[in-house]
């Protein structure tokens, strides 16, 4: 097992990584207060997981809590099934909140913990890569909204995270590469020599080869846990993290949440921040081709919706939570394994991004 950090003075915390640890009680129990757990999964990673994790609670009262599973549910009609059940079970101000699951029931749970009784105290036990190597670190916690995803919710910090690594081994294929998506970001913002890794290790990754999966979940998580520490609310450099977010996040909202999974709209989306970044002249075509190469290996689209014009684009990045005073700020790569946020790029630049063509791009990539 590996255990990071998350220094955020008092309020600091674990991220323990290892295979197996969802049997390991002493690494849960230092951070329950009281009696009472609620543990919050869905319909797909309860079966799986909800008896192994409420075994290892033993003699604690647990209340499992089961959510319909899907980002089409990450509302508030969903959330109130939380509350519900809380307050059915009279839990009180010294409850824990474990999310088990991935980004969404991570996102619910943390959200629900934060506002049950003006905030309880609150476990990550991420069982996707992406959870693993994104959601479940930082405090971001939330649901969307029809215009909007991730709109409402609210900076709230775990006790821990526990990430399993064995827990992958159920992950259907389309959900790890989703997962792989957040993975090359960080290579791409931050960690250059990290990125040429991934390009000789992405094949082991999908074949969840353990010791690679371990490799890329640490790294990951340290690249988070050090820009959480330096900018916890997003003020600065914490909103690099968000490269190629605001593109993916108009490809979910235009889609419905659901259709594209979260990873796939960021690896979408990722590649029209390395166009734009290259037409800026910041990376060569190259470097483009580089990141674009690596997000198919990993099994990722890198076309956005046919039927997505750059009116619907500038429609839904219009309510991005990166607009400031009504200018859209983007992330974008200086160079490779360097990422800014800026406001300062010409109109026409962005507006080729919207119309360029990606498909003939990428079968360029493969002649």
């Amino acid at each position: 097992m590996q255990t990071l950090k998350v220094e955020l003075g008092e309020r600091s915390y674990p991220i323990h990584i290892g295979e197996g640890l969802l049997d390991r009680p002493e690494l849960l129990k230092p951070y329950i207060a009281g009696k009472q757990v609620a543990i919050v999964s869905n319909a797909t990673v309860a079966p799986l997981y909800m008896e192994r994790l409420t075994q290892s609670l033993a003699g604690y009262n647990v209340l499992p809590i089961v959510l319909p599973d899907g980002e089409a549910f990450k509302n508030w009609e969903t959330l109130q099934l939380i509350f519900d059940a809380l307050l059915t079970a009279r839990h009180d101000r010294r409850t824990t909140v474990i999310a088990l699951g991935g980004g969404v029931i991570g996102d619910m749970a943390g959200f629900a913990a934060a506002c049950y009784q003006r905030g309880v105290d609150f476990i990550q036990v991420p069982t996707t890569l992406l959870s693993q190597v994104d959601s479940s670190v930082g405090g971001k916690t939330g649901i969307n909204h029809p215009l909007g995803k991730n709109m409402v919710g609210a900076f709230y910090q775990p006790n821990a995270v526990l990430i399993d690594t064995a827990s992958l081994n159920s992950l259907p294929e389309r959900e790890l590469s989703a997962g792989l998506a957040e993975v090359i970001k960080y290579g791409l913002i931050c960690d250059e020599p990290f990125l040429t890794w991934l390009e000789e290790n992405v094949d082991k990754l999908r074949g969840l080869d353990q010791v690679a999966l371990t490799t890329a979940i640490e790294r990951s998580c340290a690249a988070k846990a050090a820009v959480v520490g330096a900018d916890e609310r997003e003020s600065g450099v914490r909103a690099t993290l968000n490269l190629g977010h605001t593109f993916g996040h108009a490809i979910e909202t235009h889609m419905g949440y659901g259709v594209w999974l979260h990873g796939e709209a960021v690896a979408a989306g990722t590649v029209m921040a390395l166009e734009m970044s290259a037409r800026l002249g910041w990376i060569s075509e190259q470097e483009r081709d580089r990141g674009i190469r690596l997000f198919q290996r990993a099994g990722l689209p890198v076309v956005p919706p046919e039927d997505m014009t750059p009116e619907h684009f500038l429609e839904h990045m219009a309510v991005d939570k990166k607009v400031i005073d009504g200018r859209l700020r983007l992330v974008l790569l200086r160079r490779m394994g360097e990422a800014v946020v800026t406001d300062e790029y010409p109109k026409e630049v962005l507006q080729a991004t919207l119309v360029a063509d990606y498909r003939a791009l990428v079968d360029q990539l493969r002649g």
